[in-house]
């Protein structure tokens, strides 16, 4: 990056927004607001921040994204999934600002056997996935040039997601039962995090990507790993020995259907961007021994 670049990224308490405050690269000014800062479902409120900060890029990582909660919150959920992109990409149309939207793999309904392509067409399930897929098709409209980022299964070694939970649960418990026959690529955020500041360096690129680590696995394969690398680096008891057991969907049921199968196919990203992607596994450990404080 020849000139600093003023960044502004929306969702400041959620993960990927503090991952993308840990990891700044240098000719980067980051400003992050949560939404007492700017409320994005408010257009005018939108517009008077755009207008204070004038960033060069916004990346919109604020979501509502209580999957379940969604099917009896729709207006809340369709305020910031939909409303909220809309009126960013709005204000970035108006003030010339590049725009990265994160968007997820809910979009789809998970009927598909091979990776879901960029341009494949969008079939949610649920509420989240439906109000996501209206902030995509908003911020397309709008800001054709826009960038939207699809990932999945995201977690990292702080804040509230599947592998914290497996580990709480773990050093409770001595058995723990796991869906097993829902298919899709756990994701760090430090992967997200670098591949947006790639994307941040690269200004003409534009459109939809996708991006998650590499490989697959079902629920109960994440938790397995995260199990066997919690032990091996510490950071469950080892003389713990917790049975893990694979169930359906079926076995438990929640308010909103998960696609079954939710593979992004990354390759479109991996060229553009010139990117290695690394298999979720070695990336879990990583983000375990984060968690040793190694």
């Amino acid at each position: 990056m020849n000139k600093s670049m003023k960044i502004l990224v929306t969702g400041k308490d959620g993960q990927l927004a503090q991952e993308l405050q840990k990891r700044i690269p240098a000719g980067i000014e980051l400003i992050a607001l949560d939404r007492n800062d700017l409320d994005i479902t408010s257009a005018g409120q939108v517009m008077q921040t755009m207008t204070h900060y004038k960033p060069d890029a916004i990346i919109n990582a604020a979501a509502y994204t209580a999957v379940d909660k969604a099917e009896s919150e729709k207006e809340q959920a369709y305020a910031v999934n939909a409303t909220g992109p809309e009126n960013l990409a709005k204000a970035c149309r108006e003030m010339g600002i590049r725009l990265i939207h994160i968007s997820t793999d809910f979009v789809f309904d998970g009927q598909s056997s091979t990776p879901y392509q960029p341009q494949d067409a969008v079939r949610p399930l649920g509420v989240y996935g439906e109000s996501k897929a209206a902030g995509e098709a908003a911020v397309q409209s709008i800001l054709p040039q826009a960038v939207i980022l699809r990932t999945a299964w995201v977690y990292s070694a702080h804040g509230a997601n599947f592998t914290n939970t497996m580990l709480r649960l773990m050093s409770e418990r001595d058995e723990l039962s796991i869906v097993a026959d829902q298919i899709g690529s756990p994701t760090s955020t430090q992967t997200l995090a670098e591949t947006i500041y790639t994307i941040i360096s690269k200004t003409e690129t534009s459109g939809i990507y996708h991006c998650t680590d590499a490989g697959t696995a079902s629920w109960y394969d994440f938790a397995v790993a995260i199990y066997e690398e919690a032990k091996a680096l510490g950071l469950l008891e080892e003389e713990k020995n917790i049975k893990i057991r694979p169930i359906s969907t079926a076995d438990y049921p929640t308010p909103a259907a998960r696609p079954a199968y939710s593979v992004l196919d990354k390759s479109r990203l991996i060229v553009d961007l010139n990117l290695e992607s690394q298999h979720w596994r070695r990336v879990l450990r990583r983000v375990l021994q984060e968690k040793t404080g190694s």
